[in-house]
C-alpha cells in the first residue's frame, strides 16, 4: 500500500508518497516534475507525518539533515550516486564531475547527472546542491527557480545552531 499527502512549502505544494517502510517519492506537482497520486494510493496516512514534520523544519531553517526512513526502488548505480549526494553538506554545492569523482567514476559525469535527475526524493536527498562545472544552475525537477530558492534557503540557514 502506498500513502500520499501534500505538504505546503515556500517552493510550492509538494506531493510526498511512501509506506510503512519509508518515503518513496517527493514531487513538485505544480512544476516541471508532476506526478499525480496513483488511483490505488491512499491519502493522509500517519506513516507520512514524520516526513511532513521534517520538511517543515527544513523550510523553517531548523533542520540541516533529514533522518527519514527511505524505501527507494533505484538501480545500484543510482543508489551509489544518491548516497554520495547525501554526503554533500547543507549549504554547499558540488558539480556533476566532482560527484562522479567522489563515487570513483571520474568519467561518468553524464551518468551521474542522469541518476541525479531521477532522484525520487529531492530535497531529502539534496540533488539541488549539484551545479554545473561552470558554477551555473542546471536542471532540476522542480524548476531552476525552486533550485535557486532551496540553495538560498540553505545559505541563510547555514549558520544556525553554531
Amino acid at each position: 500500500m502506498i500513502y500520499y499527502q501534500y505538504v505546503e512549502s515556500p517552493v510550492g505544494k509538494l506531493l510526498t508518497a511512501g509506506n510503512e517502510q519509508g518515503l518513496q517519492h517527493i514531487c513538485f506537482p505544480a512544476r516541471g516534475n508532476p506526478c499525480p497520486p496513483q488511483p490505488d494510493w491512499t491519502a493522509d496516512h500517519p506513516a507520512l507525518e514524520e516526513v511532513s514534520r521534517q520538511l517543515s523544519l527544513y523550510f523553517e531553517e531548523k533542520l540541516k539533515q533529514f533522518s527519514l526512513k527511505l524505501c527507494l526502488h533505484v538501480s545500484p548505480f543510482q543508489k551509489e550516486v544518491l548516497t554520495a549526494l547525501e554526503q554533500v553538506p547543507y549549504g554547499d554545492t558540488v558539480s556533476y564531475g566532482e560527484l562522479a569523482k567522489r563515487i570513483g567514476k571520474p568519467r561518468a559525469s553524464r551518468a551521474v547527472g542522469q541518476a541525479n535527475a531521477k532522484n525520487p526524493v529531492p530535497i531529502v536527498i539534496p540533488c539541488h546542491r549539484v551545479i554545473g562545472s561552470n558554477g551555473r544552475l542546471t536542471g532540476f525537477g522542480g524548476g531552476l527557480a525552486v533550485k535557486q530558492a532551496l540553495l538560498e534557503l540553505e545559505q541563510r540557514g547555514k549558520n544556525f545552531g553554531k
